[in-house]
């Protein structure tokens, strides 16, 4: 009953929270202070506790420094050109025959470069919602092909934090994680692109008169040099050099090109390195072409280790074995990952974000995949295959919730983000009624 109790108290906390726009990590520490008070009554010492906290939040020091590398590389390709470059080419090349497919390959390929799909979302997502607007075309069924490609990347990006987080704590090589994931993603991709397509036809877009590109290009210098930073990390990437000395490279090239070609002093980047960029208040690109810096990730970074806390004390004190006894009773790799899917809903539904969807699954089903000698690679790919995709379908979760909202619009974008549900249901299908075999 107690347990009970702290679930729906934090789970008000964290939607509270979410809906209202307050920072994740305020009541995920009031929900831990309730926990471990809670757990003080059961017996347990504090020190014991906190120990287990820091035993936990271990686990997330491996990627802090991509988090903070990460946030350096976005400002800086903003400052660069890079982005604006991206998206600018984007607007030109859309066709508005095929708006909404091109919407969901366009998201897809540049979430895949920068790795991020609230950065995607905000910068090329929202360009291409404001050029559909007075299109007639219900809004919900771009924003679902958006959201779905935004996805995409922020699946399996050498610059996405999910990624980096799954190979992080589950000691795996991130390349390999892509590999597995090209495979795993194949027919979900597939579908999709024949299922935008289809609503293409059906939903043509007349593409309203905006002058976004126009802005774009006489905001920056968008010369073809300015796109050498994502080959760079492109190139570091097809040589499998470490994620880290790939990103440095690209901040070191991006710089240059932010000072030589943009014009902007050694202070301006470094401002923009450390806050994030920014365009004058009086642009009207202020909204799409600005973000990334380090103390955007320091946030993410704050709510990974209370996070990773979080399920070191459950770890710790097994308050939840009772849902790893629900896993283990799995015979079937089909019937792992019917366990994992359902555990990573639950999970993105009481966490509100993907990071805890991520490490609550991991903790709850990492025993059983150990236990059949399935951890490391194949556990990786079940995580990013269910808690990735699925938190955001959770019309609460920040995930799902933080791009409709910079998109305008709401959760009816959930039926038409095919490919982030196809992608567990086919890989369960696979598995199910193609490889019927005992462990």
């Amino acid at each position: 009953m107690d347990l009970l109790f702290f679930l729906v108290v934090s789970f008000i906390l964290l939607l509270v929270s979410t809906l209202k726009g307050y920072f994740i990590a305020y009541p995920l520490l009031i929900s831990l202070v309730i926990f471990i008070a809670l757990l003080l009554t059961k017996g347990f010492t504090l020190n014991s506790l906190i120990a287990m906290a820091i035993a936990g939040s271990k686990k997330s020091f491996s990627i802090i420094s991509i988090l903070l590398l990460i946030g350096a590389v976005m400002s800086v390709w903003m400052a660069a050109g890079t982005v604006p470059m991206l998206v600018y080419w984007g607007i030109k090349l859309i066709n508005p025959h095929y708006f909404i497919l091109s919407a969901f390959i366009l998201t897809s390929l540049i979430s895949l470069i920068i790795g991020t799909s609230f950065a995607t979302a905000s910068t090329i997502g929202l360009a291409l919602i404001v050029a559909a607007s007075g299109s007639g075309v219900n809004p919900n069924i771009i924003g679902g092909a958006i959201i779905a490609g935004a996805y995409f990347g922020d699946r399996c990006s050498p610059m996405s934090s999910g990624a980096n987080l799954i190979a992080g704590i589950t000691r795996t090589e991130l390349y390999t994680n892509f590999k597995n994931m090209a495979v795993t993603a194949f027919y979900p991709l597939i579908i999709s692109t024949i299922l935008y397509l289809i609503l293409s036809f059906a939903n043509p877009v007349e593409l309203a008169n905006n002058t976004l590109a126009f802005e774009i290009d006489r905001a920056f210098n968008l010369n073809w040099i300015t796109l050498l930073p994502a080959l760079t990390i492109f190139l570091f990437c097809l040589l499998r050099i470490e994620v880290k000395i790939a990103m440095a490279a690209s901040v070191i090239v991006a710089s240059a090109i932010a000072m030589f070609v943009q014009g902007h002093s050694p202070i301006e980047l470094l401002n923009f390195t450390i806050t994030g960029f920014k365009l004058d208040s009086n642009s009207s690109l202020k909204e799409i072409l600005a973000g990334g810096g380090i103390l955007s990730m320091v946030r993410s970074a704050t709510v990974i280790i209370i996070s990773t806390a979080f399920a070191g004390i459950f770890a710790g004190t097994k308050t939840l074995n009772f849902i790893e006894k629900y896993v283990s009773k799995a015979r079937s790799s089909g019937d792992l990952f019917l366990g994992t899917t359902t555990i990573s809903i639950l999970s993105a539904a009481f966490g509100c974000t993907q990071t805890i969807a991520i490490l609550l699954t991991h903790q709850l089903v990492e025993r059983k995949y150990i236990k059949e000698g399935l951890e490391g690679d194949r556990l990786a790919i079940d995580l990013e295959n269910t808690a990735v995709v699925l938190a955001p379908l959770i019309p609460w979760n920040i995930a799902g919730l933080v791009p409709a909202t910079i998109l305008h619009i709401d959760a009816g974008y959930i039926p038409y983000a095919f490919y982030l549900y196809l992608i567990p249901i086919l890989n369960l299908i696979q598995m199910k009624l193609v490889k019927r075999y005992k462990y």
